[in-house]
């Protein structure tokens, strides 16, 4: 039915749908945002880590005040946080609906929140679900080919996140190093952040520069030192360190101390389907949501440099999409892991062994349709010391196939499942 909708209305009937469905939705819940501190974080890949990041932040910010001024909600792809409630994202949407959203703008007022932390998607730029929200602080993580299809290239796709950055007047946080820093650092604001690892000689005035000095990349830890002051955080590679300082950075904003942010980020105990170390012995497991390109290589690269040999198990994200990075993926599991499963991922109403093709390409990958088997025999080929990294999907609950329908999801549970199995066999 959406199809159909999308085939035969105007865009600019269905961008005047979208836009008053944002303000009518807004104004039913008494434009929420307006009562709160909003920080929308947008880019390609990292989003929800940062938004996790933040609210961490925040929250220890609240335990070290015993006040009210840090009260926090977030919403990400991977959960929705108001206070100490928390429950599972299974919209299979990163950005809710307007009126889910208001709704949560909504509740966050209730439980007396005076932050809220939104993970921002270019398709929800486009579709207005970010108006009538005040948007106190924008985040940019970073920037790649996504969804250029959706948007028709990729100067489109950049322009939709930099709307959210057109329309937040106060504070903007962009990681300096992207190679689209300088197209973001020049829309205005009262305040522009930029963070990063390299030196930058960067030529616009009144920038606050946040960077992170002696690097020290671990197998279960990364540390970094920002004016004199060391952070040793719980997650593995060079990007976690670009996602804790765009979390840092938004904390330095609200006026929050470089020691809260230790406290805070020491304590993180890891993100949910983000280089989620899922077993350690005999081999290790991991499950991460990566499903770009360059999202992927920064998964194997980090890996490869502590692990003997690589089990890799991948798809593509969506069917009907982004078609173009199918072959690609194939090709950069095929120059860093030394056995390559592709298999089904969320398929939709695509043909899912068409895709399989695709991504394997050339390669000589294993080509396994049922997921759950895939990985299962990623499992068996599994040597000690090896690394079984499984990306895609990371935390989803839901496979979506055809007809619209949503197969309940678990890359984590069916690894404990199988391996639970196995030790009771005594294998």
């Amino acid at each position: 039915m959406k199809e159909l909708i999308k085939k035969f209305i105007p865009d600019f009937l269905l961008g005047f749908y979208h836009y008053s469905l944002a303000l009518i939705s807004a104004f039913l819940y008494g434009f929420p945002s307006r009562k709160m501190t909003i920080i929308g974080v947008t880019g390609t890949s990292g989003k929800s880590t940062v938004v996790e990041l933040i609210a961490k932040i925040l929250e220890e910010a609240l335990r070290q005040a015993q006040g009210k001024q840090f009260k926090t909600a977030s919403l990400s792809s991977i959960k929705f946080k108001v206070r100490d409630k928390e429950w599972e994202n299974k919209l299979k949407m990163t950005m809710p609906g307007r009126m889910k959203l208001q709704r949560f703008l909504k509740q966050a007022i209730k439980a007396g929140c005076k932050y809220v932390v939104l993970e921002v998607t270019s398709e929800g730029i486009k579709q207005f679900r970010h108006k009538f929200i005040d948007f106190d602080v924008a985040v940019l993580t970073n920037l790649s080919p996504e969804h250029i299809e959706a948007h028709g290239g990729f100067e489109k796709y950049r322009e939709a996140k930099a709307k959210l950055f057109q329309q937040t007047k106060k504070i903007h946080i962009i990681n300096a190093d992207d190679k689209n820093a300088e197209y973001f650092l020049k829309i205005p604001a009262k305040q522009i952040y930029g963070f990063g690892i390299k030196n930058h000689e960067l030529r616009i005035k009144n920038i606050n520069i946040i960077g992170a000095k002696k690097i020290n990349l671990k197998e279960n830890s990364s540390s970094f030192i920002i004016h004199n002051s060391l952070f040793i955080i719980p997650l593995i590679g060079r990007f976690n360190i670009y996602n804790a300082l765009a979390a840092i950075s938004v904390a330095l904003s609200q006026g929050i101390s470089l020691e809260v942010c230790q406290r805070a980020l020491e304590k993180v105990k890891g993100i949910s389907g983000r280089m989620e170390v899922v077993i350690k012995k005999p081999f290790t497991v991991v499950v991460d949501y990566a499903h770009t390109p360059e999202a992927l290589e920064k998964v194997y690269k980090t890996i490869v440099k502590n692990n003997k040999r690589m089990i890799c198990v991948l798809g593509a994200c969506g069917g009907g999409r982004d078609k173009w990075k199918r072959p690609v993926l194939g090709k950069i599991a095929a120059q860093y892991c030394q056995e390559i499963i592709v298999t089904n991922e969320d398929p939709y109403d695509e043909d899912p062994m068409e895709i399989i093709e695709q991504v394997a390409g050339d390669t000589n990958a294993k080509k396994i349709l049922d997921r759950k088997q895939a990985i299962k025999q990623a499992l068996k080929l599994a040597r000690p010391c090896d690394t079984v990294i499984i990306t895609g999907k990371g935390s989803e609950p839901w496979m979506c196939v055809k007809g619209g329908k949503k197969i309940p999801w678990s890359d984590r549970q069916i690894v404990l499942d199988f391996l639970r199995k196995l030790t009771k066999m005594g294998l």
